[in-house]
């Protein structure tokens, strides 16, 4: 595995994060997440513009599990159109690679 997947997503309620975070890592899709917040949401939906306090949470995968993490981010979140934003990032530490690969299932 050369690179790993950066995912994050934001919810309303920082046990709900916590609780996704938790059910990822049960699955074995991701290696770890954080949890960091709360920050502040401005955003449109549904014609309203909306500030919003939400905790963002950002979790670990291997590339060949982004996808089907994606998914079931999306199948677990409470909003009906959550933010799953991600990118494969290839600069880190051989170790940390190594480690992320062997905590995820194959």
């Amino acid at each position: 595995m050369e690179t790993i997947y950066l995912l994050s997503t934001t919810l309303e309620e920082k046990d709900a994060a916590h609780q996704l975070a938790a059910h990822l890592l049960d699955q074995r899709l991701i290696a770890c997440a954080q949890i960091t917040g709360p920050i502040t949401s401005l955003f449109r939906w549904q014609g309203e513009q909306i500030t919003a306090e939400e905790w963002l949470l950002t979790v670990k995968t291997a590339p060949h599990l982004a996808e089907a993490t994606k998914a079931e981010i999306s199948r677990k979140h409470p909003y009906e159109v959550p933010e799953i934003i991600g990118q494969e990032v290839g600069d880190v530490s051989e170790s940390y690679r190594t480690w992320l690969g062997e905590e995820v299932r194959q």
